[in-house]
């Protein structure tokens, strides 16, 4: 194999760089956690190593090793990206968005500008149309224990009312488009006489209105001390991020 020149070298590296900011740009513009830095970087990285075993060129260190070795070892960074939030698992289009862009880079630093370009514009393709696209499909009736949205709602009340306000919550729910996914109550440890129960209620899309309305009505019966929710966004796992 030919020692690549500088000017080359230098050319790939430019150009992972750029794509993997292109990539990152769009991720940025949607105020997503792996940005334009990150993105720019794992590119950067990736066609670096590849231009190390490019550069040594020995028979434990071929291109097409060292890139294989890249695809696992982005992996673990990737993996890192991905969280569960109560019931949502979030950061599965980042973490995809990653290894796309250690294939750029990989691809920059092989020298292969035609497919590093063209897979960048298609990452930014997909995000773009398959987006709306997926939210259509998602669109349909409400499946029995099944729902695109979840929230989570907490009352902390005296020991002597909880059965009260557990049956208050559950009768509030059937009268609303909202389905009860799971209930529970535990003792809290600062206060022995205070419970408090936790509840995750589905629908089949936004009730913020709805689930207020049932905190305010709650909020008034005897022994209720607290009353919270929180917006848990997809049940299941969100395609937005």
């Amino acid at each position: 194999m030919e020692w690549l020149d500088i000017e080359t070298t230098l050319l790939r590296i430019g150009a992972a760089f750029l794509l993997g900011g292109i990539v990152g740009f769009e991720r940025q513009w949607r105020r997503r956690n792996a940005g334009l830095r990150t993105n720019a970087l794992v590119s950067l990285g990736s066609a670096l190593f590849v231009l190390i075993s490019v550069r040594i060129y020995a028979d434990d260190a071929s291109p097409s090793r060292v890139a294989s070795q890249v695809v696992t070892g982005i992996g673990f960074l990737c993996a890192g990206v991905i969280m569960k939030e109560g019931l949502n698992i979030r950061g599965l289009n980042t973490a995809a968005t990653l290894w796309c862009s250690a294939a750029i880079g990989s691809l920059a630093g092989l020298g292969f500008f035609t497919e590093a370009i063209a897979g960048t514009f298609t990452i930014i393709i997909a995000h773009i149309l398959l987006r709306p696209l997926g939210r259509i499909i998602e669109r349909g009736p409400l499946s029995p224990g099944l729902s695109n949205i979840a929230y989570k709602f907490s009352i902390v009340c005296t020991k002597k009312s909880e059965a009260n306000a557990r049956a208050m919550l559950v009768k509030l729910i059937s009268l609303n488009p909202l389905q009860m996914q799971s209930l529970k109550s535990y003792d809290m440890f600062e206060e022995n006489k205070l419970i408090e129960i936790v509840a995750i209620i589905v629908s089949p899309g936004r009730h913020d209105h709805a689930v207020e309305e049932i905190a305010g009505i709650l909020s008034i019966e005897k022994g209720v001390k607290n009353i919270s929710w929180e917006f848990l966004d997809d049940a299941h796992g969100d395609d937005s991020d």
